[in-house]
């Protein structure tokens, strides 16, 4: 896995963290952890645009943030766990696994950077 594909799926994870944030910060340490984790995952997103198609870095960086969140709320808030709603996980996965399989890095054109 190249350096790009790996800040996309840093992003994911920070992004599963300032969507907990959004529901559960009450405090105000709690409420900048989740801007920091917002301007983390943006950023490295936006970064990763550069180099990748635009809406697979989006479709990856969602589809991994959505089934990250859902395990997270199971796993730290006793979520319910539901057998249709982690199929539907698995199959988002593997639309993400496909779309970066399928992708391929832009190369720098002469005369930019």
């Amino acid at each position: 896995m190249n350096k790009t594909w790996m800040s996309v799926m840093i992003a994911a994870l920070f992004e599963v963290g300032w969507v907990i944030g959004l529901k559960h910060a009450s405090g105000l340490l709690e409420w900048g952890l989740t801007l920091i984790a917002i301007m983390v995952s943006f950023t490295l997103m936006i970064s990763a645009a550069r180099s990748l198609d635009v809406g697979t870095v989006y479709a990856v960086f969602v589809g991994l943030g959505t089934a990250g969140t859902i395990l997270a709320e199971i796993i730290l808030f006793n979520a319910t766990l539901q057998i249709g709603k982690m199929v539907l996980i698995g199959v988002l996965l593997l639309g993400v696994i496909g779309l970066k399989m399928w992708s391929k890095e832009k190369t720098a054109k002469v005369g930019q950077s």
